[in-house]
């Protein structure tokens, strides 16, 4: 079994519980690109993300954004957590990583034998909704600018200063054509907050980045040190620089 402490939720998990979901856990590795669950197709896994960064996309082939994105912090499969088995939305590895798996039907199940788990796990169904708000914040009230610092704040959080991510990925990400990233990028360069070659961005500046990024980043992430980390005792490292 992977270190479960690598991953923020199941770090704080109460150990009677833990015990009966590493019986049902098992490790995978996933790769750049892979699927974790398409839109309208049934939610057969529920993934605790040791590494990586996953994407939930929401919209059709060609008119997408990134609602939200989940890194060793939490897990992929809200719906299925919420009793839905499949979701216009679809999501998969922005960055390959490694993961605790469990099949969706036992993870129910234990979630109806154990309603500390459930409520639990509900809390960051909550704080993944307010992520999905948040960007939705973002994308009507603010610049450019301040989206990808957003974004890019977020990345750090479960990643770290150097991000391998391509301008396809931030186009995404932002709902935007590729040159206006391209655009930001060099501001943001211009402001030493970051370096940017083609396929890597160093943050140079994290205080910058929050200060420009503004309102737009921070909620989700108190959310969850309020709700989630703030239930471990002693209070678990947080497995994200800064969630």
């Amino acid at each position: 079994m992977e270190d479960i402490n690598s991953n923020g939720l199941l770090a704080c998990i109460e150990p009677d519980d833990m015990t009966a979901l590493s019986a049902q856990l098992e490790g995978v590795d996933l790769d750049q690109g892979q699927f974790l669950f398409q839109s309208y197709e049934v939610i057969e896994h529920v993934y605790f993300f040791l590494s990586g960064l996953s994407s939930e996309i929401a919209g059709l082939r060609g008119k997408e954004v990134e609602v939200g994105c989940v890194g060793a912090e939490g897990l992929s499969g809200v719906p299925a957590l919420l009793g839905v088995d499949s979701s216009p939305h679809y999501a998969f590895m922005q960055v390959g990583g490694k993961a605790l798996r469990i099949r969706t039907d036992a993870l129910r199940e234990l979630m109806e034998k154990r309603p500390r788990l459930r409520w639990f796990l509900l809390r960051f169904a909550h704080v993944f909704m307010m992520q999905i708000a948040a960007t939705s914040l973002a994308n009507g009230r603010f610049n450019v600018e301040q989206r990808l610092a957003r974004w890019l704040l977020m990345s750090q959080d479960r990643l770290g200063d150097r991000l391998s991510l391509t301008h396809d990925f931030f186009a995404l990400m932002l709902g935007v054509r590729r040159p206006s990233v391209t655009d930001a990028l060099h501001t943001l360069e211009g402001k030493h907050l970051i370096k940017s070659t083609r396929r890597l961005v160093t943050i140079r500046d994290r205080a910058g980045l929050e200060n420009l990024a503004g309102a737009s980043y921070g909620l989700p992430e108190t959310e969850y040190r309020r709700l989630i980390a703030g239930q471990c005792e002693p209070l678990a490292p947080l497995t994200a620089a800064s969630i």
